[in-house]
């Protein structure tokens, strides 16, 4: 066997996953989308629906909200948690990627026992504070699970960062904030792009949550739930579908250039 027939059959695997797991289902969503009475133009009464299109800008403003908060809060952490060395740093960090356990499910359960009508919020203050079936609770919820995705990967880069351009930077005079918009940020920010691109992504597609708490509000994919289980509408749960994938892969596509091609989207 030459080299190349061995390649040809490694690959064989992947090429029959790739058709019958992928490619088969997407061409399947997009046909379906078109077999309802009003045929292609589902995609025109998607655009010309108000609850589509307040759905699709709550999901994008929710979940770019929870990239930049989630990268804030774990460049930081991750900086800190590189950079020192303590006693407990193991089982903080522990603690901190301890969310990559739990399905959306558990996470949306969890935000209803912190801020639901019965949670613990709502028992220690007067003021009888519920925030868990609001859009402030998904926010939490998304950042609960979107967190240690991105702790991890900026820690990693963190780690190849090489001390000594911080200490260069140290003794040419300049003070803390300049070492991290100068040296730490632009050597993180391939590392920050492709973090936040798949926290953006996981956000935008993520449902267990969403079922959990969103009660009183629209994101996209429990509208794409309601349309194919309680109105049976499979054309426009299909053409939402659509709608959600090509937004969310432009979002890694962009991300992917901008980051070197080190975030997995489509090219």
């Amino acid at each position: 066997m030459t080299a190349r027939s061995f390649g040809v059959l490694c690959l064989l695997p992947l090429l029959i996953f790739s058709l019958a797991f992928l490619a088969l289902p997407l061409v399947r969503l997009v046909l379906s989308s078109s077999e309802s009475a009003d045929g292609w133009s589902v995609y025109i009464r998607m655009l010309q629906t108000p609850r589509y299109l307040a759905a699709l800008l709550q999901t994008l403003l929710v979940s770019g909200a929870v990239t930049v908060a989630a990268l804030a809060v774990s460049t930081t952490a991750g900086l800190f948690l590189t950079r020192n060395r303590f006693w407990g740093r193991s089982a903080l960090l522990s603690i901190l990627t301890l969310p990559l356990a739990f399905p959306g499910v558990v996470v949306g359960f969890m935000i209803i026992l912190l801020g639901g009508r019965q949670g613990l919020v709502n028992q220690i203050t007067p003021g009888h504070v519920v925030f868990a079936y609001s859009t402030f609770g998904l926010f939490l919820g998304y950042l609960y699970f979107s967190i240690p995705r991105v702790l991890l990967t900026v820690m990693a880069a963190a780690e190849k960062i090489d001390p000594a351009l911080e200490e260069a930077a140290r003794s040419l005079g300049a003070p803390a904030y300049r070492v991290l918009w100068d040296v730490l940020l632009p050597a993180l920010r391939p590392a920050m792009v492709a973090a936040g691109a798949i926290a953006f992504a996981t956000a935008m597609g993520a449902f267990g949550t969403a079922f959990t708490l969103a009660t009183d509000i629209d994101v996209l994919p429990m509208v794409i739930y309601t349309e194919f289980t309680l109105s049976a509408n499979f054309a426009m749960a299909s053409a939402l579908s659509i709608a959600l994938g090509v937004v969310t892969w432009g979002v890694l596509l962009i991300a992917r250039s901008l980051s070197g091609g080190t975030v997995a989207a489509g090219g």
